[in-house]
């Protein structure tokens, strides 16, 4: 007979339902998922940064499921898959139509290797079925080929009624079945007064050439890495194309290459008499450089066409019921913080559930953070990516404006860093790092005098208009001293606005253990980032950490965990 009660249903088997579902299910909640399609299917979001994959860990430990970890670095590859590609580097090039590339105007954000290894591009039709089968190993149970087509709430329960079945009822219910959640249509209230503004087209191709190799240009870049080892992001005035390689490692068995073009429609408006190739391919013939890399590309899978990409949802939680990911809102895949972002909110949500599991307390106000992440976490990158847009617009604004966006990454990643660290040393339990964790805002560390310095250049980037080349110099100066009067910027940043075209491949340097100036820096900075922990603390976790990420050790733990099976 089949079970038609439960604890939590989920809508959507995508990444984060099926990580959400794994978690409650490894802790012995009765989880129910619906699938309106079936595995393997096409996804995008494929670029991980390094927030997402210390949050990765940071599920995979807390919540003690180490299969939320297995694509956190290149050196799980082993069991991950082979599918994947390597990322070494953020890579960006800035073009001007008409033009061929000026290798000056590049940007080269290497991945550290130390001490976790480099990070991948996720072949997600891959990454989702083995989380949702994740799920299933946990006790889950999954229907696919199942549309939600209803969902009634009631004061003790949730009853949901699909396209097949019975209808099923459950304590609590979320939907993770992104832009088209029925949950959000009946509750939500979308909101979609954003700053940006951005159309897209995307696919997957064979044939797309390194843009180096393409130009057969590398030498005249002198960069740590070719281009085609990470995620490479075109620029141009009104938007921007990215290239996300399965195949640029030696291990790789995916010929495959993710592409898509972002377009401002208040710019380019959208091109219903041409197919989303044809106005792919036209509008990439501007640019000599980036015509040359896709010269031989072709797509082998239909390509998707999407209107404006921008939503908000006003209500993200209710009585048993919240939105997750994508359900809630979305912005723009500008620096691949989509995944982040959600993940955060699987982590949040997950410690929510299983408290209610043991209150009883499944109402709004029980969730309130939930809410408040994801709101925060949509009007940070919508400030962040709208101003990106703009500093598109004149390269001396995107060469200031790209220290901004690197500045908040780093500081994110740093207090992430140091949440699991700190309560790793301390013998904390879930809640401390929970507790430090719903203060983030998706960049900077919820750093008060970052969020200074962040609204200070936001303000002034949309106050300028690019094409006046007088107020742009005016605006890059004044932009370029904020920079440089910060104590806490690190030197591989000011190396940037002196016109770098990368940052250092090795990131361990001898200044960095200085007292009061290396790391840590000092007084708030030091405080709010590292509390209590010495530099000796962070030594013994960082080499800690390199011994149990190194692919040796995880093929061991890897092997014990098959043979256990046998």
């Amino acid at each position: 007979m089949t079970q038609t009660d439960f604890d939590i249903a989920i809508i959507g088997s995508g990444i984060s339902g099926s990580a959400l579902g794994a978690i409650l299910a490894r802790h012995g909640q009765r989880v129910v998922i619906f699938e309106a399609k079936s595995h393997p299917r096409f996804a995008i979001g494929e670029s991980l940064i390094l927030e997402t994959s210390e949050l990765m860990r940071a599920l995979a430990h807390f919540y003690d499921v180490p299969e939320l970890a297995y694509f956190s670095t290149e050196n799980f590859l082993a069991f991950a898959g082979t599918t994947h590609g390597i990322k070494r580097h953020f890579g960006f090039l800035h073009h001007k139509k008409g033009q061929p590339h000026n290798p000056q105007h590049t940007l080269q954000a290497i991945i550290p290797k130390e001490p976790h290894g480099h990070e991948l591009h996720l072949y997600r039709q891959d990454t989702d079925y083995f989380m949702m089968s994740t799920a299933v190993s946990y006790g889950a149970q999954v229907r696919q080929q199942t549309a939600v087509q209803d969902v009634q709430l009631h004061d003790d329960h949730i009853t949901i009624f699909s396209v097949k079945g019975d209808p099923v009822t459950a304590k609590f219910v979320v939907d993770a079945g992104g832009f088209r959640s029925i949950l959000a249509q009946k509750y939500g209230e979308r909101d979609f007064n954003l700053q940006t503004h951005s159309r897209g087209m995307f696919t997957h191709m064979i044939n797309v050439l390194g843009h180096a190799r393409a130009n057969q240009n590398q030498s005249a870049y002198d960069l740590p890495f070719p281009m085609a080892e990470g995620t490479l992001h075109h620029l141009f005035e009104g938007g921007w194309l990215w290239v996300i390689p399965f195949d640029n490692h030696a291990e790789s068995t995916n010929p495959l290459c993710s592409v898509g073009l972002l377009l401002d429609p208040r710019i380019y408006p959208p091109r219903s008499d041409l197919t989303p190739e044809e106005e792919f391919f036209g509008f990439i013939q501007q640019f000599p450089n980036i015509a040359k890399q896709f010269e031989k590309a072709q797509a082998v899978r239909g390509w998707v066409r999407a209107d404006r990409l921008q939503y908000n949802t006003r209500q993200v939680v209710g009585d048993r019921w919240a939105l997750l990911g994508h359900a809630a809102g979305f912005v723009d895949p500008l620096y691949s913080k989509g995944l982040y972002s959600t993940l955060t909110a699987v982590f949040v949500l997950a410690h929510q559930l299983l408290q209610a599991e043991k209150t009883g307390d499944y109402s709004a106000n029980a969730f309130t953070d939930l809410q408040t992440v994801t709101h925060n976490f949509v009007c940070s990158a919508d400030r962040l990516i709208a101003n990106s847009y703009r500093s598109f617009g004149n390269y001396k604004l995107w060469q200031m404006y790209s220290v901004m966006w690197l500045l908040g990454a780093y500081t994110e990643l740093v207090k992430l860093n140091m949440m699991r660290a700190q309560t790793l040393q301390t013998g904390q339990d879930r809640q401390g790092y929970y507790d430090q964790l719903v203060t983030l805002k998706l960049c900077g560390g919820g750093y008060p005098e970052f969020d200074e310095v962040a609204d200070k250049v936001d303000t002034l980037i949309e106050n300028v208009d690019p094409h006046d080349e007088t107020v742009v110099d005016a605006t890059v100066a004044e932009i370029n001293q904020i920079f440089r009067n910060l104590a806490w910027i690190a030197d591989p940043f000011v190396a940037l606005l002196d016109g770098k075209t990368y940052l250092p491949k090795n990131k361990l340097r001898l200044s960095l253990l200085k007292p009061g100036e290396g790391f840590m820096r000092s007084g708030a900075y030091k405080a709010h980032f590292f509390g209590n922990l010495t530099m000796w603390d962070l030594l013994k976790y960082g080499a800690k950490e390199k011994v149990e990420f190194a692919r040796p050790y995880l093929n061991w733990q890897h092997r014990k965990k098959f043979q256990k099976r046998q």
